[in-house]
């Protein structure tokens, strides 16, 4: 999303990750739990953690918007990594991808989609993008369904194995492709 926005929805604030420890320790968590990344190759420790959010910034700022935080608008407790961010990997393609992840405390509430839907309106109406595409692990239906959900649609002349997972790990290799034109229909 646009760096130095917020988003809301009927549950979530959605915002730029902000250099701070609690950002800094969320953004570990979401890349270390295990729950959380079933469908990921690795773990990071907290200092790989703080590499990639650094990184992450540094994208942010460059691009003008990129990953957020999604945080419940009552207690303002962290829920989620989401957001709209470009591709970097030449095997996917150029564009601008949608993504989520949240604790599993929120699993199963329509969290996702919720922020999701209200992603891609500010995607397609305030950043002017044409495309947006998400990919998911073949197995992992939890997102695929929330790709669904928001009324994306399945691309499978596009699907490919992710070149960020190693060949050893071939359950979680192989990716569907979801994507979303300007003029598409939103749910």
């Amino acid at each position: 999303m646009r760096l130095g926005e917020i988003l809301t929805t009927e549950r979530l604030r959605i915002r730029t990750w902000q250099d701070s420890e609690a950002d800094r320790a969320f953004f570990h968590r979401v890349n270390s739990d295990e729950a959380m990344l079933e469908f990921y190759p690795f773990r990071r420790s907290r200092e790989e953690a703080d590499d990639l959010f650094d990184l992450m910034l540094s994208r942010i700022r460059d691009d003008g918007f990129g990953w957020a935080v999604a945080e419940d608008r009552e207690s303002g407790a962290a829920l989620g990594f989401t957001g709209l961010a470009r591709i970097r990997e030449e095997v996917i393609g150029a564009g601008v991808e949608i993504g989520w992840r949240y604790v599993p405390q929120a699993w199963g509430k329509g969290l996702a989609s919720e922020a999701a839907r209200a992603l891609l309106v500010h995607g397609f109406d305030d950043l002017g993008l044409e495309r947006i595409v998400a990919f998911a692990v073949t197995r992992n239906v939890a997102s695929i369904a929330v790709m669904r959900r928001i009324g994306m649609r399945a691309r499978p002349d596009r699907d490919f194995d992710h070149p960020g997972v190693p060949d050893a790990m071939p359950q979680i290799k192989r990716h569907v492709l979801y994507e979303m034109l300007a003029g598409d229909p939103r749910l």
